[in-house]
């Protein structure tokens, strides 16, 4: 399995060096340049000194006059100009390191760049599925930090391509000189080559044991911070600071091993090398001796000698390359997540939102009017009719999916159908797989005839808006957070004005969901209105879960589904939202999961779960007459009990009506 998880990570490492854009190839172009050059400098310089004992024999045998000439005829050009190719061939060594010092840093900035956003768009697009197999801190750590050990690749794989170079320069160039030379150093290399492969599988290993201990102490650590209030109250610093560094102890360990593994291996390179070196030495000295060598050649053979045992020099570019391929398969397991396919499909006719509002005679645009209709769109017997039928019917056929069966359901469109059950019955796994947010394992779901897969995905999200009960606002300003998912967002709002206008959205449409969501009171309140910065702006939880809601209202075109999404307002304000919910002028399905009996009692439906599965579905005020329906809203785990909410006798059911009556006189 780590075999398989490795090769995704080394096809995903070699894949960002082929789009690492032009730095790459400059870097493999000075690399092997720069090497090509060392490769010739030993054969230059082995000439020149040829030429220049050659001048020191013809002065022996004349005079002291005679090496003086001969000296200045070598440097002349009288030895065909050997100098001064050792002078350019050391200048072009010196220009090809310095740029590729920097086509290194471009080609590594450039390569985690592409990976990170590669990686960021394919987890955000998974959506809940990438939280639910990783911790955020792991998932941080991967995009992040490991991200840019994987950037690296490009340096590393060409620096390695850059040592071979020379090492195969030096054995034909060996060769040339005498095969006995060639045979001394493959010797060495082959040694080499074997501590390098040894030192890479070790190390990657290592290095993978590094970075998951890394990735545990984030995890760790945002979780922690996620509950910092918590562990204030509790007094608990110091236990979870223990906790949160426990795994320092594992990476202390991988840390040595990598330590021991680098020393080990440098230590048996180093003997391999100067042994090949002293071989080849040797073999050259004896042909010396013979007479079948030059001085000159003998000097190039020790260069060579060097340059071919440059491979020992490769252990930090293995190590690199470990830790690359390490990360890289960190990185191939986000990028396994499965991501929802789309499909290219439209709903047909217009959504009920289409214009954000109602005609000039009160009718939703897109569907008629259900707000005044009996149980908010349905039939009497509490299933669908033709004659109420409007965009935004929702069906679910055979569901099941994670512990949650569903199976055949209709949600009528224009209506207001409540969620309800204690808490672990399946509320939010629902209300997600109405939202596309999580596919069911066994099924389908159809939004006004169409399955959820076969919708585009501009389509399946302008048709669908989401509120949940902790919402994180994305954006810059107030307005931003309102408008995330419409095509254009007010970047530039009007200080203290409410944004209009917008491009595919409604004239005034972000005012008049904010209004919806009554969040327009104190938006308008702040000194720079719907224009003013997110982190100016402090925002209590309810405050924030308006905001949420807000940004539902303004981009649902058919379907409003709520999860959770009104539990930190306060009961007047929550009345208030209940009312815009269930009198929608847009004639929009609401599906809502709810906690709260008056919530329920506003719904023309309800889906009552129970141990994940659908025990009865109806009116509030059918379900009433069940004791054990009456017990959901007595559970202290299924929410806090609201203030409209009256305890029922266990004799005697409460009427729903009661929950009604209360809010109208409110």
């Amino acid at each position: 399995m780590r075999e398989v998880r490795v090769r995704a990570g080394d096809r995903l490492v070699m894949d960002a060096v082929r789009r690492g854009g032009p730095w790459p190839v400059v870097l493999a172009v000075t690399a092997v340049a720069g090497a090509a050059a060392e490769l010739a400098l030993p054969y230059a310089a082995g000439r020149t000194v040829d030429a220049l004992t050659g001048a020191f024999a013809g002065g022996a045998t004349e005079s002291s006059a005679g090496v003086v000439t001969g000296l200045e005829e070598a440097f002349a050009g009288g030895a065909g100009g050997w100098p001064a190719a050792c002078v350019a061939l050391v200048a072009c060594v010196m220009v090809c390191e310095s740029v590729g010092v920097w086509a290194r840093g471009a080609s590594g900035a450039r390569a985690a760049a592409l990976l990170r956003r590669r990686v960021l768009r394919h987890v955000l697009g998974a959506g809940p599925a990438a939280t639910r197999r990783f911790p955020e801190g792991e998932l941080a750590t991967r995009a992040g930090l490991n991200a840019e050990e994987a950037g690296r690749a490009p340096e590393t794989v060409t620096g390695a391509l850059a040592l071979l170079v020379p090492t195969a320069g030096a054995l034909v160039a060996l060769t040339l000189i005498h095969p006995a030379l060639t045979v001394a150093l493959a010797a060495g290399i082959v040694l080499v080559l074997l501590v390098l492969r040894g030192f890479l599988r070790t190390t990657t290993a290592i290095a993978g044991g590094y970075q998951e201990a890394q990735g545990e102490i984030v995890a760790r650590l945002v979780g922690a911070l996620d509950g910092a209030r918590t562990i204030a109250a509790a007094g608990t610093a110091d236990r979870e600071a223990d906790r949160v560094l426990a795994p320092l102890e594992r990476l202390r360990r991988h840390g040595l091993a990598l330590w021991r593994a680098n020393a080990s291996a440098g230590v048996r390179a180093g003997l391999v090398v100067p042994l090949a070196e002293v071989a080849v030495l040797a073999a050259g000295g004896l042909l010396l001796a013979s007479g079948e060598l030059t001085v000159g050649e003998l000097y190039a053979a020790a260069r060579y000698a060097v340059l071919g045992s440059a491979l020992s020099t490769g252990l930090g570019l293995a190590g690199a390359l470990a830790r690359a391929r390490s990360a890289g398969a960190r990185l191939a397991d986000l990028l396994a997540i499965p991501r929802p396919a789309y499909g290219a499909r439209g709903l047909t006719g217009p959504p009920a939102a289409s214009n954000g509002g109602t005609s000039p005679t009160g009718t939703p645009s897109g569907g008629m009017s259900t707000a005044g209709a009996p149980n908010g769109g349905m039939s009497p017997t509490g299933t669908p009719g033709r004659e109420a039928w409007s965009p935004g019917t929702l069906e679910f056929r055979g569901v099941a999916a994670h512990g949650l069966a569903v199976g055949d359901l209709v949600v009528p469109g224009g209506s207001v159908t409540a969620v309800v059950g204690r808490s672990g019955s399946g509320k939010s796994l629902l209300t997600a797989l109405a939202a596309r947010l999580a596919d069911p394992e066994r099924g389908t779901i159809l939004l006004d005839g169409v399955p959820l897969p076969e919708l585009s995905h501009d389509e399946l999200r302008r048709a669908i808006g989401c509120a949940f009960d902790r919402p994180v606002l994305v954006g810059d300003t107030i307005g931003d957070a309102i408008a995330l998912g419409l095509p254009v967002a007010p970047s530039e709002g009007v200080a203290g004005a409410p944004p209009a206008g917008l491009p595919g959205a409604p004239p005034g449409g972000v005012a008049a969901a904010a209004a919806a969501a009554r969040a327009d009171g104190f938006v308008e309140r702040l000194p720079q209105g719907y224009a003013t910065p997110l982190p100016d702006a402090p925002l209590s939880g309810g405050e924030r879960q308006r905001i949420g809601l807000a940004r539902a209202f303004a981009q649902a075109g058919r379907l409003l589904v709520l999860d959770d999404a009104t539990s930190s307002l306060d009961t007047v304000t929550e009345r208030q939202v209940g009312r815009a919910l269930t009198a929608d002028p847009a004639g929009r399905t609401r599906l809502i999961a709810a906690h709260r009996v008056a919530t329920a009692a506003r719904a023309g439906l309800v889906v009552w779960l129970d141990d994940g599965t659908v025990r009865a579905k109806g009116t509030h005020a059918d379900l009433w007459r069940d004791p054990a329906y009456r017990a959901v809203f007595q559970d202290p785990a299924f929410g806090e009990p609201s203030s409209d909410q009256e305890t029922p006798h266990a004799d005697k059911p409460t009427s729903p009506k009661r929950a009604v009556a209360q809010e109208k006189t409110s």
